[in-house]
């Protein structure tokens, strides 16, 4: 669906809004005021996108390991059989995430739980269901989990560069969570609701006060449990339709700084390091690119690839041809190792 080009002000609030919201009582108001404009006209925008698919929340994208378990798994299915295998996969409650992509493993998967001996069990159902073993591949390092999309022009730079980012925070340990934050997780799942004082209304949902909501969202973003909060844009319907997930067997010894590097690239919008599963998945440093076309990520990868000397290691690249399930993870969603009877 073609959609009208966004004027200066709804491109402030789409593009500058998916870090940094206001941790106020009325944070729409105070976005209003940033942008010299009404309060009702920020929130009626934002109900707009997500009405049309362009905003899948405004809400929390939280650290891998920070709640529950879960893991990125992959199936490989005769093509005859994709249609019904990925509505079986997608039908489940503990799966996210659902999409095709072009490789031998053609269905790719997040599937999350409360816990591992439940996430191994999820797996097995599945491969129950479907007749069809998933390789389980969780992750282990978390270099940059962001999803936020500069919908500015890119600036010029030299070639490889690509307005390197500065700040990498990596999170703090954190203490197990009390049955009141998960009440409060599980209040955002679905996000800030479009109301005057939002915070208010996920307090009134977790049976807390919202001083409490807000002092606990601010604690959580300083230790790195919530790595932004948000506007969460859908990247198809705002025209990044080419999505690849670029894969590389690295040597353990040099798998860190390599994702180091990949990951202070603002072209990268995930990059992280996960467990193989040989001998089918050779593969431990993924980083995820999205452009408005094929070419563009074709190229953005060959520099990215010349710059940091990743042709040298084992590679393949997977972009996405369906995407069959998208949606906000549960309040489990994290990633931890994946038990050896689910792999």
């Amino acid at each position: 669906m073609d959609r009208p080009p966004l004027d200066a002000c709804e491109m402030r609030l789409l593009n500058d809004y998916q870090h940094a919201f206001p941790l106020a009582q009325t944070p729409y108001a105070a976005i209003a005021s940033h942008l010299a404009v009404d309060e009702g006209w920020v929130r009626s925008r934002l109900a707009r996108w997500q009405d049309d698919g362009s905003v899948s929340r405004v809400g929390a994208v939280f650290r891998p390991n920070a709640i529950g378990v879960s893991t990125l798994a992959a199936i490989a299915v005769p093509a005859a059989e994709l249609a019904s295998v990925a509505a079986r996969v997608s039908a489940r409650s503990d799966v996210n995430h659902n999409y095709e992509r072009e490789h031998r493993f053609n269905l790719w998967f997040v599937a999350t739980a409360a816990d591992a001996s439940a996430l191994a069990a999820a797996l097995a159902a599945i491969r129950a269901d479907t007749g069809y073993a998933p390789i389980c591949l969780p992750l282990i390092t978390d270099y940059w989990i962001d999803l936020g999309f500069d919908l500015a022009p890119p600036a010029q730079d030299e070639p490889g560069s690509a307005l390197r980012r500065l700040d990498l925070a990596s999170g703090e340990p954190t203490s197990p969570l009390s049955d009141v934050d998960r009440r409060v997780i599980a209040a955002l799942e679905r996000g800030l609701p479009l109301v005057s004082r939002p915070y208010a209304a996920l307090a009134a949902a977790a049976d807390v006060s919202e001083d409490y909501v807000l002092a606990r969202l601010a604690l959580w973003l300083r230790l790195g449990v919530i790595k932004r909060l948000g506007v969460v844009v859908r990247h198809r319907e705002l025209g990044y339709t080419a999505n690849a997930m670029c894969v590389w067997d690295v040597p353990d010894t040099d798998v860190d700084a390599m994702g180091g590097m990949l990951a202070r690239e603002t072209g990268v919008t995930l990059c992280y390091r996960r467990m193989r599963a040989r001998p089918d998945w050779p593969y431990n440093l993924y980083c995820m690119l999205h452009g408005r076309d094929r070419a563009t990520v074709e190229h953005a990868l060959a520099e990215l690839s010349a710059w940091h000397g990743l042709d040298r290691f084992p590679s393949a690249v997977l972009f996405s041809r369906q995407r069959f399930k998208q949606r906000s993870r549960s309040r489990w969603a994290s990633t931890s190792a994946c038990p050896p009877t689910a792999r």
